[in-house]
């Protein structure tokens, strides 16, 4: 790993339990072992980094849960429940229950910078969109009546989130496990 994606681990590690708001120069210079002098020989500014930490998060959800999952060529039935195991296999094994780091920066940022919004909305609507195409799948395969896919994309996403939310609020993982367990019955996926 280089050193810029050192530092981008380190911060994105930070962000996530403290927020971007709450994260200082500090506390990233701690956390990646160097000094001010090499952070700004990768980043112009906090904000800078905060973008490549958003970016990171983006390609990390495009990869492993869009391409990997959402898009392999398992039956959707298949995919939906490996992208509900991933996300609570990812809740459960975390200590420190924190949330989405997705989520957690949307809530945070969206209101505030135009750029941090529109790069977490394209990751929202790649998500949607292939949970969509999944659902239109098992639409096709006579496994779900659905009259608006779409909606449906947009309900399971909402689902998660708010599960995570409420585990997060209440640390406890059982708010996100009986929601996943909600969307697995209502989208036959037992």
């Amino acid at each position: 790993m280089s050193k810029k994606q050192e530092i981008i681990s380190a911060a994105r590690e930070i962000i996530y339990s403290k927020g971007f708001q709450a994260t200082s120069i500090k506390d990233i210079l701690m956390a990646a072992e160097i000094g001010k002098g090499q952070f700004y020989h990768y980043f112009s500014s906090k904000y800078d980094l905060g973008l490549a930490v958003v970016e990171s998060i983006v390609h990390e959800y495009q990869t492993e849960l869009i391409s990997n999952i959402l898009q392999s060529d398992n039956t959707p039935v298949n995919k939906l429940n490996m992208m509900l195991d991933r996300t609570l296999t990812f809740h459960t094994e975390v200590k420190n229950k924190s949330g989405c780091p997705i989520g957690n920066l949307a809530i945070e940022m969206s209101e505030h910078d135009e750029t941090f919004r529109v790069k977490i909305q394209h990751l929202f609507e790649c998500w949607i969109g292939a949970i969509e195409t999944t659902l239109n799948e098992m639409v096709e395969q006579g496994l779900l009546d659905s009259f608006d896919t779409k909606k449906d994309a947009q309900a399971i996403v909402a689902m998660i989130e708010g599960g995570i939310l409420l585990m997060k609020n209440q640390q406890n993982v059982n708010f996100l496990s009986d929601i996943i367990e909600v969307i697995r019955k209502q989208f036959n996926l037992e």
